[in-house]
């Protein structure tokens, strides 16, 4: 779930893990998402054009962490859903590398069918955990993807 702030600009505000799935595949279940979610959009008012449901994230721990086929078949089908409403989707790929960084790609895709690369902004939690979640800035960095 992610916070509107500025034109394009989304900032992460809360994740939901699924422990379902294997080293090459994911499960996902909405069953799973729905408690995390409307207990988000409680703490948000309900200020849905500012706080939202954003898209889905994974790791690929034995894989490149870039949108498999799989992966962007299933983001087409989420955004092109009907019942989901949303206008977005994005898809947030994240993989632990050898020195014990994080490599990360994103991307957004339309209804129209198109995939985007987006930039990713890495922000320090540690340093945001006193504030408001609109007000989450410090320890940035970012990343063209």
């Amino acid at each position: 779930m992610a916070e509107h702030v500025g034109q394009d600009i989304f900032a992460v505000r809360n994740i939901t893990v699924h422990k379902r799935g294997t080293f090459a595949a994911f499960v996902r279940r909405i069953e799973d998402a729905l408690a995390p979610l409307r207990s988000f959009f409680r703490r948000a008012n309900q200020e849905y054009t500012r706080f939202n449901y954003i898209g889905e994230w994974h790791s690929h721990p034995s894989f490149a962490a870039v949108p498999s086929p799989r992966d962007d078949v299933s983001m087409r089908e989420i955004v092109q859903d009907d019942r989901v409403g949303a206008n977005f989707v994005v898809l947030l790929i994240v993989k632990l590398v050898d020195d014990g960084k994080l490599d990360a790609s994103v991307h957004t895709y339309l209804a129209d069918g198109s995939k985007h690369p987006s930039l990713l902004r890495y922000e320090d939690a540690s340093l945001n955990a006193a504030r408001p979640p609109s007000e989450a800035s410090a320890g940035a960095r970012e990343q063209e993807t």
